[in-house]
């Protein structure tokens, strides 16, 4: 951890969303990731730059467009509205949305392509083979499954292409990318996806075209508008473009005076070979630097079957917010998947998680210790602090030392880890009260130590909710206004939200005589689904 965070920038980007449908629970998942990474980041006191967005180039998009009789461009307005809808519904707070179909982005990848035309390494040649428009990608016979098919798509069969296109010198930067990738191993993460990677480097990279032909929804060539950009050459650029602040003029110098680079390109694993391989490649070509690392997520499931149209089991997570709630959707997908490893969503798993760790384990602890304070000490904290709490009582024990190993986990992208350390503290306070038992301890008239008791186990609820507010902000919001402060874990223009991170992630910052506010219940427990009840509109 820095000494000096408020003089720190990070920026973080998820992928661009291609809005050829609708937002779907493997978009929403990343795109909670990040902004639980980017609380967190703000809650350190740094300047953070969030970018979200949507990818709106391409055959596909054309093609969606013209089978619902829409305009490619009312197709991409409709879809991209769902997307804002959703990440508001899921409380998510990005500072710039960037939309490839923006004027401004266009100023972008006309000065970025000519800049990568002028360093020679674009050039006119013909392209033949298999083409997956799922995909957007040409393919090699050996990426194929049985009849033609595209191995990620399988039920998209490829279509053989024959045509003029532009290309990019990628066997230019083969060396260049070896070096990269041995001189800064945690450019790709995790070391699985990295591995992925090198394997396909090292089998040789070849040119790929930038441009294709009989395609009128994109960018035209600026020397040659017979001939649209490729869709990743000009989807890529669009974390680019968000860097520039609205009021400047879209320029590069301006898109790279602040914010560049990119500290953390936040991606699914299905598109690694983009983030990883061909975008630092056009980066280097145009002179400018790269970003710090390229994250890889994996594949969402349901009830242990990839998910699918045709299987009948998509989950819509609109539906899925307005039933449980954002903090809940947020905590089981961020709690329970480890990011970088495929992820099961089970529905009567979500509810017994739920149930134990916020409804029973958190918000039932609060809910009687603030009642004891209540009954036992007319409503105010005792007039204690932390040096009153003994060194070897077993929560100031692992409280001390949390902030510092949930940060580490924070920062390492382990939001899992984060939260499995933070209930840690949770379930040894649960042990503790009942062990210690503050109701017998009254009876005998042993104030001081009931005092204590509720002290400790009231600074170890405080301290979970501050280090869980990036992944539960609402509900960490919640327990912290019954313990008397006013700090609203969502309000990022609050002088409490990011200048006390060093005080309030520290065990003992409870001040003496805090008069609480009424208890109430900050999570209502869930009942299991029944059985004939798909729960989730398909």
């Amino acid at each position: 951890m820095s000494n000096n965070p408020t003089k720190q920038k990070f920026a973080l980007t998820t992928p661009l969303y291609y809005v050829n449908a609708l937002p779907h629970i493997g978009s929403a998942y990343p795109t909670m990731a990040a902004d639980a990474l980017a609380r967190f980041k703000r809650l350190q006191g740094h300047s953070v730059l969030f970018i979200t967005g949507t990818d709106e180039h391409g055959q596909k998009i054309q093609r969606s467009a013209e089978a619902n009789g829409l305009d490619p461009q009312e197709h991409c307005d409709r879809i991209v509205a769902n997307f804002d809808a959703l990440w508001h519904k899921l409380n998510i707070q990005y500072d710039r949305f960037s939309r490839t179909t923006s004027e401004r982005h266009h100023a972008i990848v006309r000065e970025f392509f000519e800049r990568v035309k002028a360093s020679g390494d674009i050039y006119l040649d013909r392209q033949q083979g298999w083409y997956c428009v799922a995909c957007e990608e040409f393919k090699e016979k050996r990426e194929l499954v049985e009849g033609g098919y595209c191995g990620i798509h399988t039920n998209k069969k490829a279509e053989w292409r024959d045509e003029e296109n532009y290309f990019f010198k990628l066997s230019k930067y083969q060396q260049k990318l070896e070096d990269l990738y041995a001189k800064q191993p945690d450019f790709i993460q995790p070391e699985t996806r990295r591995n992925e990677v090198l394997s396909f480097v090292s089998q040789g990279l070849k040119d790929f075209s930038i441009s294709r032909v009989n395609l009128e929804w994109g960018f035209p060539i600026p020397s040659d508008p017979q001939h649209t950009i490729y869709v990743w050459f000009d989807a890529l650029l669009g974390y680019v473009t968000a860097l520039v602040p609205p009021e400047q003029e879209p320029t590069l110098e301006n898109a790279l005076s602040q914010w560049w680079p990119i500290n953390l390109h936040l991606i699914g694993k299905d598109i690694l070979r983009f983030h990883a391989v061909y975008w630092p490649a056009m980066l280097l070509s145009a002179e400018i630097p790269l970003p710090e690392r390229v994250f890889a997520h994996g594949y969402l499931t349901k009830d242990g079957q990839k998910m699918g149209k045709s299987l009948g089991n998509t989950i819509d997570p609109f539906a899925l917010v307005d039933r449980y709630g954002a903090d809940a959707i947020r905590y089981y997908f961020l709690k329970e998947i480890e990011l970088g490893r495929d992820g099961d969503f089970n529905e009567t798993r979500f509810v017994n998680v739920l149930n134990a760790d916020i409804a029973n384990d958190l918000g039932n602890l609060l809910n009687r210790t603030v009642n004891m304070v209540i009954k036992y000490c007319k409503g105010s904290l005792p007039k204690l602090t932390a040096e009153d709490i003994p060194n070897e009582n077993p929560l100031k024990i692992i409280g001390l030392e949390l902030g510092k190993r949930a940060s580490k986990a924070y920062e390492s992208l382990r939001l899992d880890l984060s939260c499995e350390e933070i209930l840690t503290l949770v379930r040894a306070s649960n042990k503790y009260i009942d062990e210690t038992a503050p109701w017998s301890l009254n009876k005998q008239g042993k104030k001081t130590e009931v005092e204590r008791v509720l002290y400790a186990v009231l600074e170890s609820i405080r301290l979970s909710a501050y280090l869980l507010s990036p992944i539960i902000p609402n509900l960490s919001t919640d327990i912290y206004q019954q313990l008397g402060f006013s700090i609203d874990f969502n309000d990022r223009n609050s002088k409490d939200y990011s200048s006390v991170f060093e005080q309030h992630s520290q065990w003992g910052n409870l001040p003496a005589n805090q008069n609480l506010n009424k208890p109430r219940p900050i999570f209502a427990k869930l009942e299991q689904p029944e059985k004939e009840d798909k729960s989730v509109p398909l």
